[in-house]
């Protein structure tokens, strides 16, 4: 059994921008990845809404600084082969980083992690592959236009970033806004068919990573 851990923020918990509330569990993109990959695959959905690749969020109600986190999640689903990083989308709210080179920073912070953590029973370090969200979209939302203001710019620049730095760390790559689009509803999350797709999207990379 190959198990999978994807780690992500509010895109991987599946929220639902006509909500606001929770996609049904089938149409989370962990959950439809699992289905294209059959069976002998478990997959762990490690989603929380506001998460951040590596900056702190002090007025959150939880530790939305993935960094940070990441090292117990490691430690309490080990053995992986596989960890699939999706997160870069609130590194974008200008209160926080708001620029998408703090982004690939965070990334490369999150990578380094997996790869130096002390895994127990001397488990190898995990296959790596980094996601790109898919970018925003304009929305007439007032809030979320204002808590996001000036990522129409900087998130359309995460998937070029993002390529580029797997390729310098030897991590596998895929860009979600290739297959999925956020909804305008709020101009960055996704509608149920959307967040499918990036799962059935996945699927073949992760087949040809883990040699399935």
């Amino acid at each position: 059994m190959k198990t999978i851990l994807c780690y992500g923020d509010s895109l991987t918990w599946g929220y639902d921008p006509s909500g606001p509330g929770r996609h049904a569990f089938q149409d989370r993109w962990p959950s439809a990845l699992k289905e294209a990959l059959g069976k002998g695959v478990r997959v762990i959905a490690e989603g929380l809404n506001g998460r951040t690749t590596a900056f702190d969020d002090f007025a959150a109600g939880s530790d939305r600084n993935g960094a940070r986190i990441l090292p117990t999640i490691l430690m309490s689903h080990s053995p992986l082969e596989l960890v699939v990083i999706m997160l870069g989308t609130n590194d974008m709210k200008p209160f926080l980083c708001g620029k998408a080179i703090g982004a690939k920073q965070g990334m490369r912070r999150l990578i380094d992690i997996v790869r130096g953590h002390d895994y127990p029973m001397g488990e190898a370090a995990p296959a790596i592959l980094i996601v790109s969200p898919p970018p925003s979209c304009e929305t007439d939302n007032p809030d979320f236009s204002l808590v996001f203001e000036g990522a129409l710019e900087e998130s359309a620049k995460l998937a070029q970033l993002y390529a580029r730095l797997a390729e310098e760390a030897g991590t596998g790559f895929f860009d979600a806004g290739s297959v999925a689009h956020t909804s305008p509803l709020d101009g960055v999350h996704l509608d149920a068919d959307n967040t499918r797709a990036i799962g059935a999207g996945l699927a073949p990379v992760v087949k040809d990573m883990l040699g399935l």
